[in-house]
């Protein structure tokens, strides 16, 4: 595997660096068990000292880490301190409430013979995290900001095509007052990975990527019997019923799409209308998709960015192309892209019938599905017919109906009049084949915990 920074939007290659060494990666965990062995004791307090710190520094210095996430993925300037401040936000979030979120739990027990039975959580060594590249500080975010807090210590493999992020935030940690080991970017070779998680001193593993890499990396974990949680692939659909404020949702529409240049797992991948608002909507919804405008990521009137590499470009081509084979009608929409960079140009996608596979796909870039539904059943029919149950939206005037069709959609996470949102204070998951397990708030810091039952018996109880 190749580490390197190639800016998708001149195509030009940067930076690259070698993979970890067999032997560096033995002493980063080494490293990293000999900080937990302390670490695990110190107090919420001071770890909170030290969320807080990293918190601080990514909002001081926040056009340094926001123009890298833009030279190296492409994400535009605005999108990235955005996504900087994400970022800061859930340091705050674990500074602030990790302790009361760990805090003992004394159980109700039927029989005063059971004791007193208290749930105490203890951190349980060395996390690995597997992040993907489309948002390069977020990722590692989610996930550090809640072990480190727990007690637990993590090492990082970062996507390929995202070092320098991944450093950056090596040297964040260490500019916060993290001791050494706690956290530590490693630019891991894929053999490496069944290196460190058959490693007894490391407690499970973390991932956010595709499907295959998903089902690769929780196999290697189920053999070492070490947890692992899976944040994989995402098409969710964004529900427009009969009543919705058309045009307020069509804004939404395109830029639940387009966000990221939709490369992003909880995009409003899939547009399922129904019937009586078809044509309107769709109408409003290209005329939202043409006011983006294509260009140099760093600009701030830019709107749709390059997608994060050539062969993230060329591979989204290429599936396009299979779908129009299996019967999928496909029109281009929005604005011209330029020839220069890793552009993709905004397509709409239709005719994705039951028998056509390519309605089963995810597409990870501009690519808009769209579908009409005969009433609300038949759009709850349409948004469960996908291996995936990420997230969704529901648009409509009546919130009490929104509610009842999003219980009924198969996913973790539906959001009733705006496309799934990323928040430190609000959980993120799936279900199917988009994973499972979750991060963020109590349930993120409690994943890799252990659960532990102290019970206080009566010598003279029975038993």
């Amino acid at each position: 595997m190749a580490y390197a920074t190639i800016n998708p939007y001149t195509g030009e290659t940067l930076k690259t660096f070698p993979d970890a060494t067999d032997q560096e990666v033995q002493t980063a965990l080494t490293e990293a068990y000999d900080a937990f062995k302390s670490w695990r004791h110190t107090s919420f307090a001071e770890r909170a000292k030290i969320m807080t710190a990293a918190a601080n520094i990514l909002r001081r210095d926040i056009d340094k880490y926001s123009r890298l996430l833009t030279l190296e993925m492409g994400k535009i300037y605005a999108e990235a301190k955005a996504e900087t401040i994400l970022s800061a936000e859930i340091f705050e979030y674990y500074a602030k409430h990790a302790e009361e979120l760990l805090k003992s739990e004394k159980l109700p027990v039927a029989d005063p013979n059971s004791g007193d039975a208290v749930l105490i959580h203890q951190p349980q060594g060395i996390v690995f995290a597997i992040e993907p590249w489309n948002f390069p500080f977020y990722q590692i975010a989610r996930i550090i900001a809640p072990q480190l807090s727990a007690g637990n210590t993590v090492i990082l493999k970062h996507a390929s095509n995202v070092p320098q992020c991944a450093a950056a935030f090596d040297d964040l940690m260490k500019e916060a007052g993290l001791p050494k080991g706690g956290f530590r970017n490693l630019y891991a070779a894929r053999h490496h990975t069944e290196t460190i998680l058959k490693d007894p001193r490391v407690c499970g593993v973390a991932l956010t990527g595709s499907e295959g890499a998903g089902a690769i990396v929780a196999g290697i974990a189920a053999q070492a019997l070490k947890k692992s949680t899976m944040e994989l692939g995402g098409s969710d659909a964004f529900v427009v019923l009969d009543d919705a404020d058309l045009e307020k949702t069509a804004k939404w529409a395109a830029f639940g799409r387009h966000w990221n240049a939709g490369q992003v797992c909880v995009s409003a991948k899939r547009l399922i209308v129904a019937d009586a608002v078809y044509d309107r909507f769709l109408e409003l919804y290209k005329a939202e998709v043409l006011k983006l405008k294509a260009g140099d990521p760093m600009d701030a009137s830019t709107t749709l960015a390059p997608l994060s590499s050539q062969k993230a470009a060329d591979d989204l081509k290429a599936q396009v192309e299979e779908a129009k084979k299996h019967g999928a009608v496909v029109e281009a929409i929005g604005p011209s892209v330029p020839e220069k960079g890793a552009f993709f140009q905004p397509l709409l996608m239709t005719n994705l019938h039951e028998n056509n596979e390519a309605r089963l796909w995810e597409f990870f870039g501009p690519v808009t599905q769209l579908y009409r539904a005969k009433d609300d059943a038949d759009a709850i029919r349409i948004a469960n017919d996908s291996p995936f149950g990420l997230g969704g939206s529901v648009f409509t005037k009546d919130t009490k109906r929104g509610v009842k069709v999003a219980e009924q959609i198969y996913t973790g996470m539906v959001y009733i009049n705006h496309p799934t949102m990323v928040k430190a204070d609000l959980p993120f998951g799936g279900v199917a084949r988009s994973g499972y397990g979750r991060e963020l708030i109590g349930l993120g810091i409690k994943e890799f915990v252990n659960h532990k039952l102290i019970d206080v018996v009566d010598i003279d109880a029975p038993f």
